[in-house]
């Protein structure tokens, strides 16, 4: 059984920092392209960042501009999102996924939720002005 569990979120202060972690177990983590995605009340759920199932290609939504970064650690099957200069706007439910495919994600990036498979239960991020 495919588990991915987040931890991290919390509530901060505008320009501050978080790092989120996704812990995986259940599925050949390292062989998985793995990203972040967001859901805020009232919206759609947004593309936050991806990683390729190598580790070599990372892609970021066009709102990340450089705040984000986000890595993996094949040997512990952990995914994370550092995340600097927090907004308000950056509020939302912070998701983990998994590739439903394997070895992918170095060619192009994976940036569509159908994409995934897997999915986490999510954290909250709140970010207050």
């Amino acid at each position: 059984q495919v588990q991915l569990v987040e931890s991290g979120g919390g509530l901060v202060q505008a320009g501050d920092s978080l790092r989120l972690a996704c812990a995986a177990s259940g599925l050949p983590f390292r062989k998985h392209a793995m990203a972040w995605f967001r859901q805020a009340p009232g919206k759609e759920r947004e593309f936050v960042a991806t990683i390729s199932w190598t580790g070599g290609r990372t892609h970021y939504g066009d709102f990340v501009k450089g705040r984000f970064t986000i890595s993996r650690d094949n040997a512990k099957n952990m995914l994370t999102l550092q995340m600097n200069s927090l907004k308000p706007e950056d509020t939302a439910v912070y998701y983990c996924a998994a590739d439903s495919q394997v070895y992918r994600g170095t060619e192009y990036p994976l940036r569509v939720s159908t994409e995934y498979g897997y999915w986490g239960p999510g954290t909250q991020v709140t970010v207050s002005s």
